[in-house]
């Protein structure tokens, strides 16, 4: 007889909501659903109606569970989930989905040989990475990510999750997620995303009497009215409502024979109160008492190792060989007391986590140890190299066999290589087990391994606290040697998040820990930290520049001669942004060296991070984006997406000064949400400030000041990208607005911060833009002028176009008029790639040159009006027309037609109706036909033919035909 209810009975309301959440995923409108309630409730039967409904609509079903062993493995629910639709179906091949998998390889094994392995992606990449991925899936009609078991998972899992639910919103995705209600991670997540609302929340509550009557019914295959009453009274008031326990105590009834059919109809016998289990310990002791003793040592073993056990693990403890082993398998599935796992082969499952339970309470306390101990003996014995997996099992072993040192020991080993492995959540939570359980002797060493993973993990704060208990030891000790590395370690997590105090801290425990005479490769990865701390805001000076030079460049030959490639990169990276202040051209050699050092030890995050610099310092010395490219692409070919979205920013300030505005756009849109979920704060603050500096150059200074003020809330105006906020952006702005005041203002407090401060952001107008402004205002001459072209900084292409306009301003004021239009000229070319910051640099020199009496200001002005007219950017138009008409030419009015007039023509401020006429000089008519053909009268036309020859110069109507024809052939080729 079946007794377990085929029908989900009493949870209306849930069955509703999931069907509603489905129906919003197939609409692109993206749900997550936690399902809360205690152990037999009916969470799973809901995910499996769930699931029923998505198969019928056609959705993909993604399907995993966390385990119940106390083991802690890294995203176990989401490699099951991927895998319950991937071993059928393949993972997809979808081009966008490339930059993601090296990232998604930690959960998909069919995509680990194809990636190339190094890169310690973090968990909030990975879960970026799963989003996309899961939108692929979903892209036709949906698709359902269920999650079993929360209770028992993962730190890692836990933070992917409340991932997916913070981003799932406009996504065709439905997340359904269950747990107990258990103090943890995951009930901390789900209860915080239920206040946030981003998640609906359903606690599940007892079924009350009329449902179990009619579960009962359903198990019984009869009609709700045909249940005896006294069997209606015992499962309403032994189960509590718990379906799960009515289907147990009911299994339990029959298999007394207590409840029997007799005649076609249910009857109840007298003994039925007292015959039953008082608990559901006694009544699962006393169903596995009928089975075989052999099956049920087995079964009892199996309870040990959770409520999922591999059968190799089962194989190991137990000794049986196959036939025996799966024949006593097969008695306890026909005993319905566990299930075969078909989610992974070669694991079983007890048919309810209460199942397992119910198996070790009722052993006595001393039988349930020698039960654990035998495992956990016969386990080590089998296995002298066990995997993780089974480190932790031998672990929670040991401990419930009452031996906290050796479990502590145990996971101190596990969470020591799963530190190695890159899941540092999951680290902390093993090696945090292992410090609590830890003899005194070992403490020490678990708390070493423990603050490095916090550290890694992002809670710096509790690493330092950890460290700061840590024991005092004499230097030259073997502990005081593991002291040193463990510091150094901590003080280049501190100097890489900003935070100085913290670093410079941990740099003086090494310090005092070195001794008199420290090895040279402590020395150079120490040197390394305090180079870097050097340049932080507020921690160091320009004074200690020359230092840190002298300092990074020995740590780096002491580094590459004693084997230390990380550290020699670390150095040479150092030494290239020190280098900048040299040269550009050596800071490219320190680049270079540091990609053949992570080329030569096979270190590919380090060869990313080298040709992400070598392509920024292209960039700024010609405006070229190709290596920033290429960097870009070999940071998604490793699936770095923290670094991909620093590339990012970088590429999207080029597209901004090389006026590509539509692509600036695109890129930032791509990047600048994500780097806020994956809390990349460096590439986040540079994408806003980007965001902002777009604005500025178009002119917006209300979108200007709103990004702005998005980039103070993260820490902008205390990071290294105050100089570019204050100069590039709001300065650049401010002569958008016609403010060359407050430009100046700007400028200046730029070149104030950077003198109080280490800056190598040199595109912030101390060499280029700010010059410029201070001859203009006559605060400047040539030493100023001198001062900012010996620099190297000045060879840069966005520096140089505003000096060689500063040397024509000079120039023309000293009366070298010929010299001066010789600079403009340079000037443009160098500018070619800035059509903006050329334009300006135009609209800027104009009025001095109309003021000199050299070049051609005239011509200049009217290109700037063009060109800041066709960007409606205003004030700068409007400027360039007052100019005009101060210098007492005509301006041309903005009307119809005006964008076909060529170039040259529109410079020298030909009218629409004037090029009509000129258009037509090419086959050399005369007056009256133009007149004919125009619909104008001939006197109209003479009036515009004389103006033509005043504005192009030309001599005679000849020669004004000539140049007609001549740019009717280049249009006609497509050169004009």
């Amino acid at each position: 007889m079946r007794t377990t209810s085929s029908v989900i009975v009493g949870r209306e309301d849930e069955i509703g909501l999931l069907s509603g959440a489905l129906n919003a995923a197939g609409q692109r409108s993206g749900r997550a659903v936690f399902l809360i309630g205690e152990a037999g409730i009916g969470k799973s039967r809901l995910v499996g109606e769930c699931a029923y409904q998505a198969y019928g609509f056609g959705l993909p079903v993604l399907r995993g569970r966390a385990t119940s062993t106390g083991l802690v493995v890294p995203f176990r629910p989401l490699i099951e989930a991927l895998s319950s639709r991937f071993r059928a179906t393949g993972p997809p091949t979808d081009p966008e989905l490339d930059p993601y998998r090296p990232a998604l390889a930690r959960l998909v094994p069919e995509w680990r040989g194809s990636v190339p392995p190094g890169y310690p992606e973090t968990v909030i990449e990975l879960a970026e990475a799963l989003l996309r991925l899961l939108a692929v899936l979903g892209r036709e009609q949906g698709c359902v990510l269920l999650l079993e078991d929360l209770h028992d998972t993962d730190t890692e899992t836990v933070a992917v999750v409340e991932y997916l639910v913070d981003n799932v919103a406009d996504l065709p995705v439905l997340l359904v997620g269950t747990l107990r209600p258990e103090p943890g991670p995951a009930l901390d997540l789900v209860r915080a995303t239920e206040q946030r609302q981003t998640a609906t929340v359903s606690e599940l509550r007892p079924l009350g009497p009329e449902s179990v009557r009619e579960m009962t019914a359903i198990c019984l295959e009869t009609h709700p009215d045909e249940l005896p009453q006294v069997v209606h009274r015992r499962l309403t008031e032994r189960a509590g409502g718990n379906p799960y326990l009515v289907e147990v105590l009911l299994a339990d009834m029959l298999d007394s024979g207590a409840l029997r059919k007799t005649d076609g109809r249910w009857g109840a016998s007298d003994d039925l109160i007292a015959g039953v289990p008082t608990t559901i310990v006694r009544s699962w002791a006393r169903r596995i008492d009928q089975l075989d003793d052999q099956v049920r040592d087995l079964l009892l073993t199996a309870a040990t190792l959770g409520n999922q056990f591999s059968v190799a693990v089962l194989q190991l403890i137990t000794g049986h060989d196959d036939r025996t082993l799966f024949s006593h398998l097969r008695s306890a599935v026909e005993a319905n007391v566990i299930v075969p796992d078909g989610a992974a082969p070669d694991r079983y499952t007890f048919r309810h986590a209460l199942t397992a339970e119910a198996l070790i309470a009722s052993l006595a306390p001393a039988e349930r140890a020698a039960v654990a101990r035998r495992a956990a003996l016969a386990i080590e014995e089998g296995d002298p190299d066990p995997t993780d997996d089974r480190r932790q099992l031998v672990a929670a072993l040991r401990l419930a066999a009452g031996d906290r040192a050796g479990a502590a020991l145990q996971y101190a080993e596990a969470g020591r290589r799963t530190l190695a492995a890159g899941a540092f959540n999951s680290a902390v939570v093993l090696l945090e087990r292992a410090h609590g359980l830890a003899a005194d002797a070992d403490r020490p060493a678990v708390s070493e391994s423990l603050l490095v993973a916090q550290a890694e993990s992002g809670e710096l704060d509790r690493a330092f606290a950890l460290a700061a208990t840590l024991s005092p030891v004499r230097p030259g000790t073997e502990t005081a040697e593991r002291r040193i590395e463990l510091h150094t370690r901590l003080a280049w997590a501190a100097v890489m998040a900003e935070r100085g105090p913290e670093a410079l801290l941990q740099v003086r425990t090494v310090q005092a820990l070195l001794g008199a005479e420290p090895r040279p490769e402590q020395r150079a990865a120490l040197a390394v930290v305090e180079g870097h701390l050097a340049l932080l805001p507020g921690e160091g000076g320009r004074e200690q520049l020359a230092d840190a030079y002298r300092t990074a460049r020995r740590a780096a030959e002491i580094a590459e001669d004693r084997g230390l490639p990380v550290v020699a990169c670390q150095a040479w990276q150092l030494l290239a942004l020190l280098s900048r202040e040299r040269g550009f051209d050596e800071a490219d050699a320190c680049l270079e060296r540091m990609l053949a050092v992570a080329e030569s030890h096979a270190l590919p995050v380090w060869r990313v991070e080298a040709l992400l610099r070598l392509g920024a310092n292209a960039f700024m010395r010609s405006g070229d984006a190709t290596r920033l490219e290429a960097a870009r692409e070999a940071a998604g070919a490793l699936g770095a997406i923290v670094l991909t979205q620093t590339v990012d920013g970088m590429l999207a300030m080029n597209a901004i000064m090389r006026g590509r505005w539509d692509t600036a756009r695109d890129i930032i849109g791509r990047s600048l949400e994500a780097s806020a979920r994956l809390r990349n704060l460096a590439a986040h603050r540079y994408l806003l400030l980007a965001s902002a500096t777009l604005a500025a150059h178009r002119g917006r200074r209300r979108d200007m000041e709103r990004e702005l003020a998005r980039f103070r809330q993260v820490g902008g105006e205390e990071s290294f990208l105050v100089p570019l906020q204050l100069g590039l952006c709001r300065g650049v702005g401010a002569l958008l607005d016609e403010d060359a005041d407050r430009a100046r203002t700007e400028l200046a407090a730029a070149l104030a911060w950077e003198e109080r401060h280490p800056s190598f952001f040199y595109l912030s107008g101390r060499y280029g833009l700010y010059p410029l402004l201070a001859v203009l205002a006559g605060d400047a001459g040539r030493e100023e002028y001198e001062a900012a072209v010996a620099a190297p900084a000045a060879a840069l292409a966005w520096n140089q176009q505003f000096l060689r306009l500063t040397e024509a301003v000079l120039l023309g004021r000293e009366g070298d008029h010929e010299g001066a239009v010789r600079a403009v000229r340079a000037a443009g070319r160098t500018a070619e790639t800035f059509p903006l910051a050329h334009h300006l640099g135009l609209r800027l020199v104009a009025d001095a040159a109309l003021l000199q009496g050299w070049g051609d200001p005239v011509a200049w002005l009217r290109t700037a009006e063009e060109f800041f007219y066709a960007a409606e950017i205003q004030p700068v138009a409007g400027a360039c027309r007052a100019s005009l008409r101060q210098a007492g030419v005509s301006v041309a009015q903005h009307r119809g037609g005006w964008d076909r007039i060529p170039a040259p023509l529109r410079t020298h401020g030909v009218t629409p109706r004037e090029y009509e006429v000129f258009v037509l000089l090419a086959d050399r008519p005369g007056n009256q036909q133009i007149a004919q053909r125009l619909c104008i009268s001939p006197r109209t036309v003479e009036k515009h033919m004389a103006s033509l020859l005043g504005k192009t110069g030309r001599s005679d109507r000849a020669a004004l035909c000539a140049l007609s024809a001549e740019l009717a052939a280049e249009l006609a080729t497509g050169s004009g």
